[in-house]
C-alpha cells in the first residue's frame, strides 16, 4: 500500500478509539478469507464504495455487480496493487456467481436522490430493486452479513426482513441498514462548531435515516464542548438535513455518493472486523431492535463473529434528545410500516 494509504488507515478512528491497522490486530497477509459483494457496484456510490474496499485489507475477494457496467470497474478498480481479487459480474444471470460464498452483502443498488425528492419519493423503484435482491442473497448466501445502503432505509431493511423471512433465513444478527453516514457528518459538523480535532470526536446518531427520524445526540458526544442549546439545535438540523445540502450544491447532478461511500467502506470494515473477532467493535447501525417500542431502530451495536453480539441502549439523553425521540417515532413507524406492506404486498 502506498504511504498516503497508511496515513489514511491510521488516522481511521472507530468508537472505541483505536487506529484501522491497531485494531485489526493482525497483519493483512494473516487475516482470514473473506469474500465482500457489492450489489450496485457501477452506480455513483457503488464505484468509490468498490475502491475503498479494494484498499481494504480484511477483504480478500471482492465481487462487484450490477446490471450493467461491472466490468469495466472491476477491471479498473483489479489493477490496485492491494491484496483483494476483483471480479465483475453484469445481469441476472451472473448474480448467483456474484453472491455465491459472500461473508458480506453490500447493497447501494438504486436510484439517487434529485433536487425536490425526499428518501420517500424513491421507494417505488429502491424497494423492489432491494426486494428482489434480497432475494438472491436468500438463496446464494442466506448466511451474509446484509449492509442495506439503498434509501429509503426506513423501508428497505423491513424489506429486507420479509424477503429473508419469506425465504426461511432470517436472521436478525445479520441484517443491517447503514446510517453511518448520519454519524460521520454529525462527528464533522460537531467538530467544526466546537472547533476540536474531528478525529477526536464520536457522536451517537439513533433512530432512522432520513430527516426528522435522524437523531444525533449531541449530549454524549465526545470531546465534549459546552455549545449552546441553539448550537445543538442548528447542528441536529443540518444532520438531519445533510443529504438535501448535498442534493442541492450539486444542483441536480447527483446526490451523497462519495461521503456515503466512506460512511458505507467505514460500517462494512466494522463487520469485517467483528467476524473475524476483534473485541469492543461498536458502530451506530438500523437494526432489529427492542431499543424502544418500535420494530427497528438506529443505535449503537456492538458488532462480532455473527453479526449483532448486542445492541445497546440510548444512555443518558437530554431533553431536546427526548423530545426528539418522540417527535421521530410516528413517522419513522410509518416507514417501517410502509416497507413491510409493501415486502408482502
Amino acid at each position: 500500500m502506498t504511504t498516503s494509504m497508511l496515513a489514511y488507515l491510521a488516522r481511521r478512528t472507530p468508537s472505541t478509539g483505536a487506529s484501522y491497522l491497531t485494531r485489526r490486530g493482525f497483519a493483512s497477509d494473516s487475516a482470514p478469507v473473506r469474500k465482500v459483494a457489492i450489489l450496485g457496484a457501477a452506480g455513483g456510490i457503488g464505484q468509490p464504495l468498490s475502491l475503498l474496499m479494494k484498499l481494504n485489507p480484511l477483504v480478500s475477494r471482492l465481487a462487484l455487480y450490477d446490471i450493467s457496467g461491472t466490468p469495466g470497474v472491476a477491471a479498473d478498480v483489479s489493477h490496485i496493487n492491494t491484496r483483494s481479487e476483483v471480479l465483475g459480474f453484469a445481469g441476472e444471470e451472473q448474480l448467483e456467481k456474484a453472491l455465491k460464498g459472500a461473508d458480506v452483502v453490500i447493497i447501494p443498488a438504486g436510484v439517487p436522490r434529485k433536487p425536490g425528492m425526499t428518501r420517500d419519493d424513491l421507494f417505488n423503484i429502491n424497494a423492489g430493486i432491494v426486494k428482489s435482491l434480497c432475494g438472491a442473497v436468500a438463496k446464494y448466501c442466506p448466511h451474509a452479513l446484509v449492509n442495506v445502503i439503498s434509501n429509503p432505509v426506513n423501508s428497505t431493511v423491513p424489506i429486507a426482513s420479509e424477503v429473508f423471512k419469506k425465504a426461511g433465513t432470517y436472521d436478525e444478527k445479520r441484517l443491517f441498514g447503514v446510517t453511518t453516514l448520519d454519524v460521520v457528518r454529525a462527528k464533522t459538523f460537531y467538530a467544526g462548531k466546537a472547533k476540536v480535532n474531528v478525529a477526536d470526536v464520536n457522536v451517537p446518531v439513533v433512530g432512522g435515516h432520513a430527516g426528522v427520524t435522524i437523531l444525533p445526540l449531541f449530549s454524549q458526544a465526545t470531546s465534549s464542548a459546552n455549545l449552546a442549546n441553539e448550537e445543538i439545535e442548528a447542528l441536529t438540523k443540518r444532520t438531519q438535513d445533510g443529504g438535501t445540502e448535498v442534493v442541492e450544491a450539486k444542483a441536480g447532478k447527483g446526490s451523497a455518493t462519495l461521503s456515503m461511500a466512506y460512511a458505507g467502506a467505514i460500517f462494512a470494515d466494522a463487520c469485517l472486523k467483528g467476524l473475524n473477532g476483534v473485541p469492543d467493535v461498536v458502530e451506530c447501525s438500523f437494526v432489529q431492535s427492542t431499543v424502544t417500542d418500535l420494530p427497528f431502530f438506529a443505535s449503537k451495536v456492538r458488532l462480532g463473529k455473527n453479526g449483532v453480539e448486542e445492541v445497546l441502549g440510548l444512555g443518558a439523553l437530554s431533553d431536546y434528545e427526548k423530545q426528539g425521540l418522540e417527535a421521530l417515532k410516528p413517522e419513522l413507524k410509518s416507514s417501517i410500516e410502509k416497507g413491510i406492506k409493501f415486502a408482502n404486498a
